[in-house]
């Protein structure tokens, strides 16, 4: 290995650290839970926390983008750390973290501070994401960049992961509350955001690049193999998130499987997800990228039928498999898109960071599919979700 592999391959490691602080921002997923019993809150305002997240990739990601073709992508990376920083900085100045904390003083006001420190906290994951996916083709060796991103992924699952296991498996333990996240989450950003400055990145203009503005966003959106990968994009984030939130109410409603815990939901869901992306980081070394998308997305359609039309012992096997084959999609489409237009990065990155707020669109009509007719029927909307995928990958792998 020569001295340029050597140098390019110590400088993903700062990287990898920070798409693990990435996965920080999807600690609203199960903090709906925990701040719903420390609060007392309704469900309609529980569900306001992932809503701030949502928001941020819907409102920020192309302006990010824009921003990011003049600054560079290394300082739109420092940005996203010192947003989530600051967010996660403003409840442990509240003193809402460490031992049991106790909401009845001033309760609604506590939890605007938090509805604030998220709202910060998914600006930040936001910018991570827009800078994170493309810097990592430019410390990435020559063939290596949809590997290194599913790693990533997979890295940033963990960082989600986070999330679901340190409040039963730690937290509760030692006598501390669920807010002991926001310093533990501090302290590892505060980590990446030194080891990250320390590190010089040469960042890579194609040949041909012209300066991004919005208008060249929304004219490269209308390109149509853009539009539909941003699209692929879209529904998957939505289609990810229908399968975690329906899930445990499907095995409730059918099976009668009342203690469905956070530790439980990870470990049939999200573990498959973390195994999976480690596992394609090292297909992808030997596979086409284009061949493996259309494989992944077999796989998930397979497990979200084992789910609806089989037995208990099926419908668990088709959940881990759903979640394997969930688990390369995103880092999958985002590395195909920008290795065919390299030169468009980072209107690519903003474009497909915001379709994230997929998240936030699809499983509220996935709700209301199944409160008009039945929770199978309403897990016909993730189905048709992953069909478009497979429509996409179907278009790519007959696409030079």
């Amino acid at each position: 290995m020569n001295e340029n592999s050597t140098s390019l391959r110590s400088k993903t490691y700062p990287i990898f650290i920070a798409f693990l602080c990435m996965g920080f921002g999807d600690v609203v997923g199960p903090m709906v839970s925990l701040a719903k019993q420390s609060f007392q809150l309704s469900n309609f305002t529980a569900q306001l926390l992932p809503l701030m997240g949502f928001i941020m990739f819907g409102l920020l990601s192309v302006p990010l983008g824009i921003y990011q073709d003049r600054k560079g992508k290394k300082y739109l990376l420092l940005l996203g750390l010192i947003i989530a920083f600051t967010g996660l900085m403003i409840p442990i100045l509240n003193g809402m973290y460490g031992p049991v904390v106790t909401f009845e003083s001033n309760s609604i006001g506590k939890f605007y501070i938090l509805l604030f420190s998220l709202l910060l906290l998914g600006a930040g994951a936001t910018t991570l994401q827009v800078s994170g996916n493309p810097i990592m083709r430019d410390v990435s060796q020559p063939g290596s960049f949809s590997s290194n991103l599913s790693m990533g992924q997979s890295i940033k699952a963990i960082g989600s992961s986070m999330g679901f296991l340190l409040p039963p498996l730690v937290a509760r333990p030692l006598g501390l509350d669920w807010t002991i996240l926001f310093p533990i989450y501090a302290i590892l950003i505060l980590i990446t955001l030194i080891w990250v400055y320390a590190i010089k990145i040469e960042e890579k203009r194609e040949m041909g690049s012209k300066p991004v503005s919005l208008a060249a966003c929304l004219k490269l959106l209308g390109n149509g193999y853009v539009f539909m990968m941003v699209f692929s994009i879209f529904v998957y984030v939505g289609a990810e998130v229908s399968m975690s939130s329906g899930v445990p109410i499907l095995l409730k409603e059918k099976y009668g499987i009342t203690d469905f815990g956070l530790l439980v939901a990870w470990a049939l869901f999200f573990l498959p997800i973390v195994a999976g992306r480690f596992g394609g980081a090292l297909i992808l070394r030997s596979l086409a990228p284009r061949k493996f998308l259309i494989f992944t997305v077999m796989i998930s359609l397979i497990g979200i039928l084992m789910m609806l039309f089989g037995t208990m012992t099926m419908a668990y096997f088709g959940i881990v498999l759903t979640g394997l084959g969930f688990a390369n999609i995103f880092p999958l489409i985002f590395s195909i898109t920008v290795d065919k237009m390299p030169e468009r990065s980072n209107e690519l990155s903003g474009l497909m960071v915001s379709a994230i707020v997929g998240g936030a669109v699809i499983p509220p009509v996935m709700g209301l599919l199944a409160d008009n007719t039945s929770l199978l029927v309403g897990f016909a909307v993730p189905l048709t979700c992953v069909l478009c995928i497979a429509w996409s990958a179907l278009v790519t792998f007959r696409t030079k």
